[in-house]
């Protein structure tokens, strides 16, 4: 069976499995193949860089690591190695996953695990990915986001018709 590490910045406190959410943000996942940008399906991500994001700025969470992946040619192992749940497990507490691609059942079960799949079109920056949110959460965000922000607790912003 393979293993899953778990990578965030500690101080000298006991550190939880995955650290508690900061107050107002959302938990965003990017599968990455190499901690520089989304650049991965979800099923072949050899890591996910997490992160809590506002409307102000964003924070880094930790980086969780899988040994076993998958190749990406869309064929099912036979042997019953279920690595999509250890991915599924790990990224629980995470609002939204962003990744280049994930299969229709990976994505349901990310959902019944309340984490939204988010595909992005072509490999870009983790920097890129978080300014993007970042400004979604800022402006209008898209009626599914502010579905996820009233989920995760994020407090809705009324227009004041003042300004």
């Amino acid at each position: 069976m393979a293993s899953v590490r778990r990578f965030s910045l500690v101080a000298d406190v006991a550190h939880a499995p995955m650290p508690e959410r900061q107050a107002g943000a959302l938990r965003v996942a990017i599968a990455t193949q190499d901690i520089k940008g989304c650049n991965a399906h979800f099923g072949s991500a050899k890591r996910f860089a997490v992160y809590d994001v506002t409307p102000d700025a964003w924070n880094f969470v930790e980086a969780v690591a899988f040994d076993d992946v998958s190749d990406e040619s869309g064929k099912h192992r036979t042997e019953g190695d279920d690595r999509i749940t250890r991915k599924v497990e790990a990224l629980k507490g995470c609002h939204l996953l962003f990744c280049l691609a994930i299969g229709g059942p990976s994505a349901a079960r990310l959902v019944s695990a309340k984490v939204q799949p988010v595909k992005v079109p072509q490999p870009q920056s983790i920097e890129d990915v978080l300014s993007r949110t970042k400004t979604m959460l800022r402006t209008a965000p898209p009626p599914w986001l502010r579905k996820v922000l009233a989920e995760a607790g994020v407090p809705e912003k009324k227009p004041s018709f003042e300004d």
